[in-house]
This record gives C-alpha cells, structure tokens and sequence, in this order.
C-alpha cells in the first residue's frame, strides 16, 4: 500500500448528473477521488492534464458518438483502464468494448445503470486500488525512444510462442510468434509496454527481426521431428513494404508453413490508405481465417458470438482454409468451436506463451493439446 500518495483519479463522463452523483459517491467509498464531466471535450483536456488510473463512459452521452470517444480517447495516449456504464441494448456495449479493446485501452467491462456497489467493487479488481499501477498501465510511458533502439542494438527482443492444436485430434499444428521484451532490469516486458511507443521504421524493423527468428526456431523444431506452421503479425505498413514481404518468400519446400496473420483492422484500412492495402491482400494466398478472442469467451453465454464464430467456420469450410478459434479460456468451450466447424484452437485455457525450447516438449506429446497445460503445471482456464 501507497498510504502516502493520494487517491486514485476516476474521470466520469455521463449525461445523467443523478448517477455521476451516486457514482461519485459509490467511488470515494472505494478509494478513488472521482472528477465529473458533462462535456466530453473537458473530459480530454483532464486526461491529457493528468492522465487517470481510470475513466467511466456513460453510453449515453449526448449527441457524442460513443465509438468517437473511444478513438478520441485512445488518441491522447491514454492506455489505462475504461469502465463503461450502459443504458443502451447490451450488444451495442459489447461492441463498445471490442473497439476499445482493438484501440489498446484496458477494458474493465460494462455495467449496467444503477450500478450496485458490489458489482464495482467486483469490477475494480483489476484496478487494485492505492496500489501502484502495473507497468503497463501507467500514466506515462515507461521507455524512451532510445531505450527501444538500446533494446534493438542488445538483441533483447525475444520471441514466445503459443501452441495452437488441432481440434480434431489434440496434435501440436502450429504456433503463433509473440515478442517479449528480455529487459536487463526489469525482466520480461510484455509487448503492451512497448510497441505502441514504436517509430514506423522500428516497427518495421521488427517485423524483420520477429520473421527471421521465428523462421530459425521452426527450422530447429523441423531438425527435431516437430512441425509446426508459424504465425506472425504484420501490420498495413508491412503490407506496404516490398522487402518484408520478400522475407517472408525467401523460404525452401521444406521449411514449415508462414503464416502472416493480418488483424482486421489492418484490412480493412482502405480509407486511410487507399486501395493499395485491399489489392495487396487479394494478391496473398490466404490460408486460415482467425476467430477473436472476443467471440470465443464468451460462446456459451451469448448467442449473438456464437452465431459470428459459427458464421466464420462456415466460411472458412466453403473457402477450403483451416479456421483458428482464439482465446480458449474454458477447455468446456471445445465441443461447441467443433460443433460449429472450427479446424484449430490456442488459448490461455490451453497452452500459454512458452520459450522456443519449450515448444518442442508439447509437440513431441500424443495428445499435446491436453498434456500441454500439465507440463506448464497450470490449471486450465487460468490467465495472467
């Protein structure tokens, strides 16, 4: 405990000055000093004055277009948590989160107006109130350019890889390439920490660096009798890179499978990019059709994701191309992705992001979807 510094700061926007009264109230009982705005415009200049541990978004805000504040919001740097209060139909609120989640805000949930204290303070765990921030979720940003290029010039930029399984059979099929941050004082840095703070040719640089590494580790695992496709994210930029692109070719037969995991915001970027993006994308041979983790957790409660994934299975079968299920937490969850034609499953309920070397004990396992959470020696469903 911090006793010293002073109370957490809750910015709240909403329309309804009964309920950011209540609300008020409600926050200072656990802790936190809370500001009250009508007007998202002064709500912006607060964060950017004093950035908040976490901000309240009433959905109900005037002629405000919600999904305009979270981008608005997202634009001032801001990386800490959001709360949203709904009044409006549930799916209009999940949809909210999923935006704020693909603008790298930390998203709390949304609760429904009243709000009870109880399902606050419930929600407010993860704030850990008047403790400090997790790295990531500071205020300010913990490196400086020159630290990056310091990470750069160190080597210290590692990859971790999660397993994604077969459904049908458990077996090992391929990976997804994660990069860490292996930092000298601080230990191992998720990359929330870091790549938002990035420069392009950085990025791109990268890009190069996670390409040729994860090409290296697959070729070791081939050598041992373990193959596996690997994943890699790229962005639009790399898109436009012709030499990246060309790295990504420069691979034998017998190498295991690439796969450039394009998210959908990267395709569907025409209007900031012009159509070269979109005929880029016609000309990649595409493989697999990924499902988001925001569909797959909660499958067995919200027939609305169910209906999506079932929807991008069915695509992916009149396509021919495998369809990847993300963000397996519930190993329950498994029978309904099969059910509904999903090919390949990764989750924390699964396996977790592991070292190279580690990859090779789980696929070299008759079963290794189900032995994989054994030899991580932790329990399924769990997550960080």
């Amino acid at each position: 405990m911090y006793d010293s510094s002073p109370a957490p700061l809750a910015l709240v926007l909403e329309a309804d000055p009964d309920v950011a009264a209540v609300l008020s109230l409600q926050f200072e009982v656990l802790g936190l000093e809370t500001r009250y705005f009508q007007q998202s415009t002064a709500l912006l200049a607060a964060v950017a004055a004093r950035p908040p541990r976490l901000v309240v978004l009433g959905l109900e805000f005037g002629s405000e277009d919600g999904f305009a504040l979270l981008r608005h919001l997202a634009a001032t740097g801001y990386r800490d948590w959001v709360l949203l209060l709904s009044g409006v139909e549930r799916k209009i609120a999940r949809i909210a989160e999923r935006v704020g989640h693909t603008l790298g805000l930390q998203m709390l949930g949304c609760l429904d107006k009243p709000m009870r204290l109880s399902e606050l303070r419930r929600c407010l765990d993860n704030l850990r109130v008047g403790c400090r921030a997790p790295l990531e979720a500071r205020g300010e940003p913990l490196f400086s350019a020159d630290d990056l290029e310091q990470a750069f010039i160190r080597d210290e930029l590692t990859l971790h890889y999660q397993p994604q399984f077969e459904l049908a059979t458990g077996r090992l099929s391929g990976v997804e390439a994660l990069v860490r941050w292996a930092h000298p004082a601080l230990g191992l840095i998720g990359p929330a920490s870091f790549l938002p703070l990035l420069s392009l040719d950085q990025g791109k640089r990268l890009t190069r660096h996670v390409l040729a590494r994860a090409q290296a580790d697959a070729a070791v695992w081939l050598r041992e009798g373990v193959s596996a496709s690997v994943s890699v994210n790229v962005t639009a930029d790399d898109l436009m890179c012709p030499d990246l692109l060309e790295l990504a070719c420069l691979r034998s037969p017998e190498d295991p499978p690439l796969v450039l995991e394009i998210t959908e915001t990267a395709a569907m970027q025409d209007e900031l990019l012009g159509s070269e993006v979109a005929a880029r994308l016609q000309l990649l041979p595409i493989s697999e059709l990924k499902v988001d983790r925001s569909f797959v957790q909660h499958l067995q409660e919200e027939t609305q994701d169910a209906a999506i994934v079932e929807a991008v299975a069915l695509l992916g079968r009149r396509l021919g191309i495998r369809v990847v299920a993300e963000g397996v937490e519930d190993p329950a969850s498994l029978a309904l992705l099969d059910r509904f034609g999903c090919t390949h499953v990764q989750g924390y309920g699964l396996a977790r992001p592991m070292p190279a070397e580690a990859i090779l004990e789980v696929g070299s396992t008759q079963d290794s979807m189900r032995a994989s959470s054994v030899v991580q020696g932790e329990p399924l469903g769990s997550t960080p």
